[in-house]
C-alpha cells in the first residue's frame, strides 16, 4: 500500500478547548452510587451526593465504599462527584467529620459541599471547596470573602435574578452555580428555623419536617380571614429551562437539579431534559462546552411534566411575578389530560386529546375541596386498571368524582415504562489507525479529546490473496464498538499490504486497545485543586446574630479570625423563647393577595397572622428588602 487506507464513517469534529470561562456543568442529584451513575449516563457532568453524615438531606446517605464505586465510574468521563457534608456540626461532631472528609478525599470525591465554616479550620486534605446554598449565598461580598478563603465554587440562592447574578459575577471568579430545577424552599437557604421551633428537627442538620408545605389560614391583624386551609407557604417548583441562556450570559457555570430524595425516573428524565437543552446553546454558539466527555444518546423524549412537580416557576430570575406559588395542593397534581363526560359503577368516560395506559395514575379535584378540612386531603387520586380509549376502567369510582371535574395524570405508566429500562448511553468519538511495527501491526485508538492508547501484536505479515476483501474485513473488525462507549469516526490501515489477519486476531486487538484506551481516559483525568485560604480576609459584616448559624467553637474561631466582633450561638442552642424570625422568605402573601404597598396606594404592611393547625404565627412585612419574615415563639424550650 502506497498510502494508508482511510475510512470515515462520520465527520471529525474536534473537542473544544475547556477552560473555566467556558465550561457548563449540569449538576444533578444522586441519592446513592447506582442514581448518580445514571445521571451521568443521561448527561450530567457531575453529581452531588450525601456521604454516611453530616449532609443536608438525613436520609439520604451513603457509605463511602458506594462513593469510591461512584467515583471510579464518574471518572471514565472526566465528570465529577461532590460530596454533601453541609449541616452545621456540634463540638463533638468536629472529629468525627474531620475522618469523614479524609475517607471521601481518599474515595476520589472531587469537591466538599460545605455549609459550616469550622470545617475549615480542622485539618482536612486539599480537596476542592464549594459553598452550599445553606450558607446564604445572595451579594457580592458575601461570595468575594468566600474565594478568598478558600472555596472554588458556590451555590447561589435561588432568590437572585439575573441582575443581581450579574454583580456577583463581576466580583468573583469562583465557579457560579445556580438550582434549575426541583423543589424550591420557602424560605431563603440557611435562614430558617421554623422546623426546629415546632418539631425539634432542625433544617440546618438535615432533618426538615416541611412544616411549611401545610394548609393554613391567613388572617389580618384585626381577624378578617383572606385565605382558609390553603397551602400558604407552598412554592411551585423551579424550572429555568426558558432561562438557561439568559443565566449563562448573567455568569452560570453549574446548573444545579434539585432532587436527592427524588426516584430515578425523575433524575434520568429531568438530567436527560436539560443536557438536551445546554447541548441545543453549546451547538449554536460554541465558544461554550459541556465540561466533561462524551454525548448522549437517549431512547426516550424527556419530558419535566411527566415526572414529580408542583408545577413550574422561574421564581424571582426575571424579577417578582404571580404564579409562585399553588396554594391548592404541595403535591404532585400532574399534567392535564381531560375531563369526566361520564360516570359508570366502574368506568370513567373522558374527553381528552392524550392516550391513556392501563396502570395510569389520575388525580383530580372534589367538588368545593376548598372548603375542606384542615386533616382532609383535597387531592383525590385513582388508578387506571384497563384503558380503552377514552373509557377507563377502575375497582370502583369514587363518590366525590362528578362530571365535568378536571382529570391530572401524575403518573404516565408508558413513560416510566421506558425509563425502567436502560435508557440512555454516553458516546465518545474515536480515531482508529492500524500500523506496522517492526515485528507486527498496531492498532492505536485516540479520542476527540485527545487522549490515546496502543497496543501491539506481534505477527507474521502474510500478504492476503484478496486485498479488498482483508481491508473490507479490517474496517469491520475494528469498528465493532457497539458494546464500548466508543464510537469510530476515522479508521486508518497504514501497512505496507493489505495482510492476512484472522477476525479473531482483528477482535482480541481492538478489544485489548478498548480496555488501554479506557485505562488512559481514567489516568489523564485530574481532580481539581483546592484554592488558597487568605487568613487576612475580612468578613463583610461584624455581627452575627443566631441565623448565622454558628454551632461549634472552631466555627466561631474562624469568623473572629476574620474579623467578625459578635457572635450568637446557632438558634438551635441558644434557648430563644420569645418571639423570634424563625424563616426570612423573599415570598410575600400581601403580594399574593393584591395588598402591597408597592402596588396599591394607601394600603400599610401592617403584620398578618398564619395558624397553621393550632400554631399561630405574625409575618412581618420589610418593604424596602421586599421580604417577609415568618415571627414565632420556640415550642421547643
Amino acid at each position: 500500500m502506497d498510502k494508508p487506507e482511510i475510512f470515515t464513517p462520520d465527520s471529525p469534529s474536534p473537542a473544544p478547548v475547556v477552560t473555566r470561562s467556558n465550561r457548563l456543568e449540569l449538576l444533578a442529584p444522586a441519592k446513592n452510587a447506582d442514581f448518580g451513575i445514571e445521571a451521568i449516563r443521561h448527561g450530567a457532568d457531575a453529581v452531588y451526593i450525601g456521604g454516611p453524615a453530616f449532609g443536608a438531606r438525613a436520609t439520604a446517605g451513603n457509605s463511602v465504599e458506594d462513593i469510591a464505586r461512584l467515583c471510579q465510574f464518574a471518572h471514565q468521563y472526566h465528570a465529577q462527584v461532590f460530596v454533601a457534608i453541609n449541616t452545621i456540626l456540634m463540638d463533638d461532631e468536629l472529629k468525627a467529620a474531620e475522618k469523614l472528609i479524609w475517607q471521601v478525599y481518599e474515595a476520589g470525591a472531587d469537591a466538599l459541599i460545605v455549609q459550616d465554616m469550622g470545617i475549615l479550620q480542622l485539618d482536612i486534605p486539599p480537596i476542592a471547596l464549594h459553598a452550599s446554598t445553606q450558607m446564604d449565598n445572595r451579594n457580592p461580598e458575601k461570595v468575594a470573602f468566600l474565594e478568598q478563603v478558600g472555596f472554588s465554587q458556590v451555590v447561589l440562592a435561588r432568590e437572585l435574578g439575573l441582575s443581581q447574578i450579574r454583580q456577583v459575577a463581576a466580583n468573583t471568579n469562583m465557579q457560579l452555580e445556580f438550582f434549575i430545577h426541583g423543589a424550591l424552599c420557602v424560605a431563603y437557604s440557611g435562614l430558617c428555623n421554623l422546623s426546629h421551633a415546632f418539631s425539634n428537627r432542625s433544617a440546618n442538620r438535615g432533618e426538615c419536617s416541611q412544616m411549611c408545605r401545610l394548609p393554613g389560614d391567613l388572617k389580618t391583624r384585626q381577624g378578617e380571614v383572606l385565605a382558609q386551609n390553603e397551602h400558604l407557604l407552598s412554592l411551585k417548583d423551579n424550572n429555568q429551562t426558558d432561562n438557561l441562556e439568559a443565566l449563562i450570559d448573567a455568569g452560570i457555570r453549574s446548573f444545579k437539579i434539585e432532587g436527592r430524595l427524588k426516584d430515578l425516573s425523575y433524575v434520568k428524565n429531568v438530567t436527560a431534559h436539560y443536557r438536551q437543552e445546554l447541548d441545543k446553546i453549546i451547538a449554536r454558539r460554541p465558544e461554550f462546552a459541556a465540561s466533561s466527555h462524551g454525548r448522549c444518546e437517549h431512547s426516550f423524549t424527556p419530558n419535566t411534566e411527566k415526572t414529580f412537580n408542583r408545577g413550574r416557576t422561574d421564581y424571582f430570575v426575571n424579577d417578582r411575578s404571580q404564579g409562585v406559588s399553588d396554594f391548592r395542593s404541595p403535591k404532585y397534581i400532574g399534567e392535564e389530560v381531560g375531563s369526566v363526560v361520564a360516570l359508570g359503577k366502574d368506568y370513567i368516560q373522558v374527553r381528552s386529546t392524550h392516550g391513556f395506559n392501563n396502570g395510569d395514575g389520575l388525580c383530580y379535584f372534589p367538588p368545593n375541596y376548598e372548603k375542606a378540612k384542615q386533616s382532609d386531603d383535597k387531592l383525590q387520586g385513582l388508578r387506571v386498571n384497563r384503558a380503552d380509549g377514552d373509557k377507563l376502567y377502575v375497582i370502583a369510582v369514587p363518590g366525590d368524582l362528578k362530571v365535568g371535574a378536571t382529570l391530572y395524570r401524575n403518573h404516565d405508566q408508558a413513560f416510566e415504562t421506558l425509563l425502567a429500562k436502560e435508557s440512555s448511553k454516553r458516546i465518545i468519538n474515536v480515531d482508529m489507525m492500524l500500523a506496522d511495527t517492526h515485528d507486527g501491526i498496531a492498532l492505536t485508538m485516540t479520542d476527540q479529546y485527545g487522549i490515546s492508547a496502543s497496543v501491539a501484536l506481534p505477527m507474521e505479515k502474510t500478504p492476503a490473496s484478496d486485498p479488498d476483501k482483508a481491508l473490507q474485513n479490517v474496517r469491520k473488525q475494528l469498528s465493532k464498538l457497539g458494546s464500548t462507549d466508543f464510537n469510530a469516526r476515522q479508521i486508518t490501515i497504514d501497512t505496507a499490504s493489505p495482510w492476512f489477519m484472522p477476525a479473531s486476531v482483528l477482535n482480541g486487538l481492538r478489544r485489548d486497545t478498548v480496555a488501554a484506551l479506557e485505562q488512559a481516559r481514567i489516568d489523564s483525568y485530574q481532580r481539581p485543586k483546592a484554592w488558597k485560604y487568605n487568613q487576612d480576609a475580612v468578613y463583610p459584616v461584624k455581627h452575627l446574630s443566631f441565623m448565622g448559624n454558628v454551632a461549634n467553637e472552631q466555627a466561631k474561631a474562624f469568623y473572629t479570625r476574620h474579623g467578625v466582633i459578635e457572635i450568637e450561638d446557632t438558634y438551635e442552642k441558644n434557648g430563644i423563647s420569645d418571639d423570634a424570625p424563625l424563616m426570612v422568605t423573599k415570598h410575600c402573601l400581601r403580594f399574593n393577595f393584591n395588598l402591597c404597598p408597592k402596588e396599591v396606594p394607601g394600603i400599610k404592611a401592617d403584620p398578618m397572622i398564619l395558624e397553621i393547625g393550632k400554631d399561630v404565627l405574625k409575618l412581618v412585612f420589610d418593604c424596602p428588602k421586599c421580604e417577609m419574615m415568618v415571627v414565632g415563639a420556640n415550642r421547643q424550650v
